[in-house]
Order: C-alpha cells, then structure tokens, then sequence
C-alpha cells in the first residue's frame, strides 16, 4: 500500500509534478502551472523544442531535459535517481495531460515504487474537452485511445467493448481517421459519433451525426488536425439484442457439430457439457442423441 499526503511533513527526496499544457491555446495554461515549471529543479518534455517556445512565451528559464517514449528506459532511471537526490521535476507532454498515451504513465509509476510523491498540476486534456460537447453521454465512458494500427488487432479490441453501455473515446491521426471511422463502422454499425479537431484553436471544429455522416463528410474534406473520436454505447435494448446474438450463434449447428466446435479447445466431456449450458438441456439428454 503507498499512502501519499502531497503537502504535508517534510520529505526527504524531490517530487514529480505532472504539468497539464495548453491543447492548443496558450490560455489554457493555468496560474498554478507557469509557477510550478518556474518553481522546479527541471522540466523534463516529451519534445524539447515544442516545449521551449511554451516556456520562452512564458518567460520559464528552468532547465529542460528530454524524456519520452525512445529514450524512457536510459532518461527515466536517471530521473528517478535525481528526484531520490531531492531533485524536484516537472514532467510535460506536447498538449495535454502528461501520462495520458503518453510515456508520463511509466516514470510515474516508477516515483510511485520509490515512494517519490507524483502530484498532479491539472490543466487542458483533450478527450474530457470532446466528450463534453459531443452531445452525447456523459456520465459513464471509457478512455481507449488510439486503437492497434495492425487491423486485425483492432477488430478484436473492439470486440471487448462492443457490448459497452458508456460512451467511448479514442485518438487518432488525420491520416488514420478515415480508415478508423470505416473500422468502427463496420465492426459496431452506425451508431452516433463526434470527431472534434484543433481543439481550442482558431479553426476548432466538431463534426457530429451517425458514423456514415462522418464517413461521408472526411470524403470531401480532407481531415486536418489531430482528432478525438466520441462514441456513443449501446442502449440496454442494443446490449440485449447483442447478448441474445452471441448466445445463438449455435442454432443451426446440429448436436453433434455444437459439440465439435468445443471439442477443439476441450474434452468431449467437457464440450458436451458446455453445449447443454449454452442450449438449457441436461448433458444426459445430449449423450443420449448423439450416442443413437
């Protein structure tokens, strides 16, 4: 168990602070996190250069060092060594929320091992500013990110969350939405969706409707900006219609082609046990038919 008390008794090494950056507008940035990068020993940045033009807007003359997901397994236990010495460091991300699909998730845990306080300095964050003007709803969803370029792999991770009752969030590139939206299409139907882009920039822009709407619209314009794609889940009707699918996939298999399909991964005892769980008849009825 690790208890951590952010502010309160000395500590005897520095502390990591995660530093929410601006997602676009530099308004984003708050009070508190132009004095934390003011206050620290060092800011270790995903981008070095995105993150001094940041600090040198904000006139910020702390050290910057490199860290992300290319050289994390050299920078990070470097790292962890100086904030044990009682180096205090902030750790930002391009936009957004460090360890968020970000390699912040992996020093964190790291300082958390070592007993290092993390505390976190919050700010703007992407799919929380698309979820709430999707329109669609808010009170249960689920962060996925961004899904496996390998197709395959993305079928099945959407496999898991096709029954999902919350609504869903991903990421994606401008050059990967097309393909991603036709995925998502193809493997959950038409459900409602949003894709916002430049997210508190000039040209901020959320396209709302079914995902053939989507489709249809990034096939004469050409998508610009990174994106956060806004799912809706299904409604207890669609999970029930789904479940009752997935639970009658068998019927027009006969006894004994039910009971080989199980027998791939299983005994024949076994198998003939599972197809009178999936057909609600005893095992004895079963053996009987297929023992004539």
């Amino acid at each position: 168990m690790n208890i951590q008390k952010s502010f309160q008794g000395e500590r005897h090494t520095g502390t990591l602070y995660l530093v929410a950056t601006p997602i676009g507008n530099l308004e984003d940035m708050t009070m508190r996190a132009i004095r934390t990068l003011n206050e620290v020993d060092i800011i270790a940045a995903e981008d070095t250069r995105n993150t001094r033009k940041l600090l040198t807007h904000f006139e910020i003359k702390t050290r910057l060092v490199s860290y992300h997901e290319h050289n994390k397994e050299a920078s990070g236990p470097e790292l962890i060594k100086l904030l044990l010495e009682g180096t205090n460091i902030a750790l930002v991300s391009d936009a957004g929320m460090p360890a968020i699909s970000d390699p912040g998730a992996d020093i964190a845990r790291l300082a958390i091992e070592q007993n290092i306080a993390v505390v976190p300095i919050p700010g703007a964050n992407a799919a929380l500013s698309s979820l709430i003007v999707s329109g669609l709803y808010t009170d249960r969803f689920t962060f996925i990110g961004f899904l496996p370029r390998d197709k395959k792999h993305a079928q099945r991770m959407l496999e898991q969350y096709a029954a999902s009752r919350e609504t869903l969030i991903f990421y994606e590139s401008p050059h990967r939405i097309r393909k991603t939206l036709a995925t998502l299409l193809d493997s959950w139907g038409n459900r409602r969706a949003s894709a916002a882009r430049e997210l508190t920039k000039r040209h901020e822009e959320m396209i709302r409707g079914r995902l053939t709407e989507l489709i249809e619209h990034f096939e004469q314009h050409q998508p610009l900006g990174e994106f956060c794609i806004i799912i809706e889940g299904l409604d207890d009707e669609g999970a029930d219609q789904l479940k009752q699918a997935a639970n009658s996939w068998w019927q027009e298999l006969s006894l004994e082609e039910h009971v080989s399909h199980y027998e791939a991964t299983m005994s024949r005892k076994a198998a003939m046990k599972q197809v009178a769980l999936d057909r609600g008849i005893s095992k004895r009825d079963i053996y009987n038919e297929i023992n004539r």
